[in-house]
């Protein structure tokens, strides 16, 4: 069995004082979201042997690979990582001192070839030898950036294979192991981050559409807690009228974009989220059902220390047919329905206890 091959560790910089000094739920939510986005972006099928934290050892046996191939690596998952930390940054829902801070996380690349094997207990592959130990010993090291690919000498097959790109500033430096010095060279990435695709969020959906109901209840909550009633679908079962469960579709976290399924006592609707608008006098968010023409915005406004107002409007096309076939047959219902959730939200706000921090 070949026992030498390719060593992989992207490692996301930040983790530890991001998890330490911000919320840990979210924290936990963020880096689950990035770990998964490098996974699906693995494009050399490396295998995997453990998510560490904040870090995935990925391995290959055999051959060391072309420095450019391993670099079209190395830009894709950098690439996609910041792509989705930009997308969060200008989506997200969240208000909250991790959320906030998620955008200033990056990625760093340990590349390392050497000796190591695996061995299985049950239904993991744990690798074992040498060069594992100095992978993971390489990720500390004295490199003053914080986002960087790392290449071990014995990858680079030539003194031209680092010519990859013109804006690589390639740097050298070894690290004192266990087994003795290893030296190593290095490019800072930051550059790449110029090539992630500028993240505009979508429109908000309602052209084309007219306001046919709105109806207003001001609560005794904060602003904060109200709209984590509202906005945090985990909730919306215990308050909106008709709804029994509800099912996340896309992300972990509440943003633009997003989808769910939520299961009614008539059957079930996808919605999607169109559009979200923070400031600390005013919260609004808008979902529309994907199957049918219809919207729904969500309006927070303070009035004063612990009284915030909420107003539901109802959106339908605007045409004269579909406002006539509403005002006939679906306002009535609907009316009541807002009114029956409007009291099922007075009880939770009273039990939801959410930090002051978060929005």
């Amino acid at each position: 069995m070949n026992n030498r091959g390719l060593l992989f560790i992207p490692d996301i910089s930040g983790f530890t004082r991001f998890v330490n000094e911000t919320e840990i739920n979210h924290s936990r939510l963020i880096i689950q979201e990035l770990l998964e986005i490098l996974i699906n972006a693995n494009e050399l099928n490396l295998e995997i042997s453990e998510i560490e934290g904040d870090a995935i050892l990925f391995y290959k046996f055999g051959d060391p690979p072309q420095l450019d191939a391993l670099y079209k690596q190395v830009e894709k998952m950098f690439v996609e990582f910041h792509r989705n930390i930009i997308a969060y940054n200008h989506r997200r829902y969240c208000q909250c001192a991790a959320c906030l801070s998620a955008i200033k996380l990056t990625l760093k690349v340990i590349t390392h070839y050497g000796e190591f094997t695996g061995y299985h207990v049950k239904n993991f592959n744990k690798l074992i030898g040498k060069d594992i130990i100095i992978a993971h010993q390489l990720l500390k090291n004295d490199i003053p950036q914080h986002e960087y690919w790392l290449v071990t000498q014995n990858l680079v097959q030539s003194p031209d294979a680092l010519k990859i790109a013109d804006w690589m500033n390639w740097n050298t430096s070894s690290k004192q192991t266990e087994t003795g010095s290893v030296n190593f060279q290095y490019t800072p990435l930051t550059t790449l981050k110029d090539s992630v695709p500028f993240d505009n969020p979508p429109d908000s959906g309602l052209h084309g559409m007219a306001k046919a109901l709105s109806k207003s209840h001001v609560f005794d909550t904060d602003i904060i807690t109200l709209f984590h009633a509202t906005g945090d679908f985990q909730y919306r079962h215990r308050w909106s009228d008709g709804v029994r469960s509800v099912e996340t579709l896309t992300h972990y976290l509440p943003r633009v974009g997003m989808t769910c399924r939520i299961v009614t006592d008539s059957g079930s609707v996808v919605i999607r989220s169109l559009d979200y608008h923070y400031t600390p006098q005013r919260i609004q968010f808008t979902e529309c059902d994907q199957n049918q023409p219809q919207c729904t915005r969500y309006v927070l406004e303070f009035v004063e220390k612990k009284k915030t107002r909420l107003t539901i409007e109802h959106y339908i096309p605007d045409k004269v047919s579909s406002r006539f076939l509403f005002a006939l047959g679906r306002r009535s219902t609907i009316e009541r329905s807002i009114k029956k959730s409007m009291q099922n939200l007075t009880v939770l706000v009273n039990e939801l206890r959410i930090p002051t921090a978060v929005a």
